[in-house]
C-alpha cells in the first residue's frame, strides 16, 4: 500500500490507463480523476483509511448531483466551509446549474481546478478542502486552510538592544510576509519548491532580481531539486544536503530567525531559503567574517561597532588557543613564563596529581557538560544549574586537589570568550577544534599549536560557500571590501555591495554622502 501511494504522489506527465492495485476491494489505481463519482470517493476512502481526522461530507449539489467535500480536521476552516460552500451549494438551483460555474458563484478568493490525484492529495494535506461532484473529471481545491500558529515574537537566540523585535515563525506565509514588509519592491522574487516524499515540506528560495547573480540562483535551485528524502523537519536537513564541504566543522550556510538580517543579506546579493515548520531561514553564500559580524554592528555608531568587532576577533582567538597555550607552556616551555608567575602556578599545582593536559581536558569537558545541561533543562532551572554547578564544581575541584586554580581561571575565560561569537554554529566549531589543538600542544608544545593554526588556515582558504571563497575579501584580497571586515566603516562609506560580481549593479547607494553642516555660499 505504501509503495502504491508513493507512485500516486508522483505527478504523471500524461494520462495513463488504470493499473491494478492490491486492495481488499480491488480498487483500480488511477492517476487522474474520472467521471465515476463512486469510484473516486471509494478510492479516496481507501487512501485515507484508518485516518480518523479525515472527513468526507456528502451532500446533493443544487438538489441534482451527488457531491462530497474532503477535508482534514484541524487544518481547514470548517466554519467557512459551512457558510461559503455547503450553504449556497445545497440550495435548489435551475436545471442548467452545473459544476463548472461554481468559480463564479462561490465567494472564495483562492480556488482552483485539480484533475491529478497527486494534486488532490496535496490540496487536502495543505488544509484546502477538496470538492468532488458526480459526472465531472475534475475537482475544486478550496482555499480554506487554517491552523494554529505561533504569534510573531522577539527571537530568543538572537536578541538585540537596538533594532527590530520581530522574528520568523514556523509559518511559511508569515515568514514570507515579513520579508515583503521590509523589501516592497517587485524585484524580490520567491520560488516555491516542495521537498520530502512524505512531509511535502514547502520551501521558498528568495532573492532580489538584478542584485543576486543568476548563476547562484540556478545552482541553489539545482541543489534543492536533487534532494530526495522522506521528510524535512528543520532547515538543517536542507543545509547538510546543499553545502559545498560536508566534512568541514565550519558552517558554509548561515541561519537566522531575524527578518532584518535576512533582508540585509538579500540586499547584498545573497539568497535566502525559507522552510516551513522552522523559524530559522538559511542564507548563502557566506564568508567566515559573516559569522563574526552582528546585526547590532550597524545599529550603533560605527566607532562602537568597530571596537566590539575587534573584541570579537580577540576573544575568538582566546577561545580557540588559550587552553592549548597554557598546556604547551606548562609542559614544554616553562622558561617563557615570568619567574614570579611560574612560581605562583607551580605552588597551586603542587597538590595536583595530573599533568596539565588531563587537568585541561577534565575542566573543559565538565564546562561543556554544564553548558549543555543548562540549555536542555527548563528555563526556570537552566541558568541556576549552570551557574551553581560551575561555582560549586570549580571550587570543590580546587580544594580537592584535582585541578589547580589557574586552570579554573583559564577555562572560565575560555568559556566567556566563546560566548562572544554571535553565531552559535560558529561557536560550536571553535569548541570542537579546541580539543585536538590541546592534544597536539601536550605532545609537541607550541609547535603543535602552530601546526594546528596553519592547518585551520589552509582549510579555510580552500573552503567555498556556493563557489565563493570562505575568507573573501581577505583571501583573495579585496582592499575595497575590507572596510566592512577589519572594521565597521560609517554607513555613508559603504557604497558598494560586498561579494557582488554583477558589474551592472555594484553600488547600493550614492557616493559623497558624508554628513555635515551645510556649506556657506562663497
Amino acid at each position: 500500500m505504501i509503495r502504491n501511494i508513493d507512485k500516486l504522489l508522483k505527478k504523471p506527465s500524461a494520462k495513463k490507463p488504470p493499473v491494478p492495485i492490491n486492495q481488499k476491494d480491488s480498487q483500480a489505481f488511477q492517476d487522474v480523476l474520472n467521471d465515476n463519482f463512486t469510484q473516486n470517493v471509494t478510492f479516496f476512502r481507501t487512501i485515507y483509511q484508518n485516518c480518523s481526522d479525515v472527513f468526507f461530507r456528502s451532500f446533493i449539489l443544487f438538489g441534482q448531483k451527488k457531491a462530497v467535500i474532503i477535508y482534514i480536521k484541524g487544518l481547514s476552516d470548517i466554519e467557512a466551509v459551512e457558510n461559503f460552500v455547503l450553504t449556497p451549494l445545497m440550495q435548489e438551483k435551475p436545471e442548467d446549474a452545473s459544476f463548472d460555474i461554481l468559480e463564479n458563484q462561490l465567494p472564495i478568493s483562492q480556488m482552483g481546478k485539480v484533475t491529478l490525484i497527486a494534486d488532490c492529495i496535496e490540496s487536502i494535506a495543505n488544509g484546502n478542502p477538496l470538492l468532488l461532484c458526480d459526472g465531472e473529471t475534475f475537482g475544486y481545491s478550496l482555499g480554506f486552510a487554517k491552523w494554529e500558529k505561533r504569534a510573531i515574537d522577539e527571537p530568543v537566540a538572537e536578541g538585540s538592544i537596538r533594532g527590530s523585535r520581530e522574528g520568523f515563525t514556523e509559518s511559511l506565509d508569515t515568514a514570507a510576509s515579513l520579508l515583503r514588509r521590509i523589501i516592497k519592491s517587485p524585484a524580490l522574487k520567491m520560488k516555491s519548491l516542495k521537498i520530502g516524499r512524505y512531509t511535502k515540506t514547502n520551501v521558498i528560495l528568495a532573492y532580489i532580481e538584478g542584485i543576486a547573480e543568476q548563476s547562484l540562483i540556478d545552482e541553489m535551485t539545482a541543489r534543492l531539486n536533487r534532494i530526495e528524502i522522506d521528510g524535512v523537519l528543520e532547515s538543517q536537513y536542507i543545509e547538510e544536503m546543499i553545502e559545498d564541504n560536508p566534512y568541514s566543522p565550519f558552517p558554509q550556510i548561515m541561519s537566522t530567525e531575524r527578518p532584518d538580517i535576512a533582508c540585509a543579506n538579500l540586499l547584498e546579493g545573497r539568497a535566502v531559503i525559507l522552510v516551513e515548520g522552522t523559524p530559522f531561514c538559511l542564507i548563502a553564500p557566506i564568508s567566515f567574517f559573516s559569522l563574526i559580524q552582528s546585526h547590532e554592528d550597524y545599529y550603533q555608531r560605527y566607532m562602537v561597532g568597530t571596537l566590539i568587532r575587534w573584541l570579537r576577533y580577540l576573544f575568538l582567538a582566546i577561545s580557540l588557543l588559550l587552553p592549548s597555550l597554557y598546556v604547551a607552556l606548562m609542559t614544554f616551555h616553562q622558561e617563557m613564563v615570568p619567574a614570579p608567575l611560574l612560581l605562583s602556578i607551580a605552588a597551586s599545582r603542587e597538590a595536583v596529581p595530573f599533568p596539565a593536559i588531563v587537568e585541561a581536558l577534565l575542566m573543559e569537558i565538565s564546562f561543556e557538560a554544564l553548558r549543555e545541561a543548562g540549555i536542555r533543562m527548563p528555563k526556570q532551572m537552566g541558568s541556576a544549574v549552570s551557574i551553581v554547578g560551575a561555582l560549586v564544581i570549580g571550587q570543590a575541584a580546587v580544594q580537592a586537589g584535582l585541578v589547580s586554580a589557574p586552570m579554573v581561571i583559564i577555562v572560565a575565560i575560555t568559556g566567556i570568550s566563546s560566548f562572544m561569537v554571535p553565531r552559535y554554529v560558529a561557536g560550536i566549531a571553535i569548541r570542537m577544534l579546541r580539543f585536538p589543538i590541546m592534544l597536539l600542544a601536550s605532545t609537541l608544545g607550541l609547535l603543535g599549536v602552530m601546526l594546528c593554526v596553519i592547518a585551520i588556515a589552509i582549510h579555510l582558504c580552500t573552503l567555498r560557500s556556493f563557489g565563493m571563497p570562505y575568507l573573501e575579501p581577505l583571501a583573495p584580497l579585496k582592499t575595497r571590501e575590507l572596510k566592512d571586515v577589519l572594521w565597521r566603516a560609517p554607513l555613508w562609506m559603504l557604497d558598494t555591495r560586498p561579494h557582488n560580481r554583477m558589474a551592472s549593479n555594484v553600488y547600493r547607494q550614492a557616493s559623497r554622502q558624508m554628513p555635515g553642516p551645510p556649506k556657506k555660499n562663497q
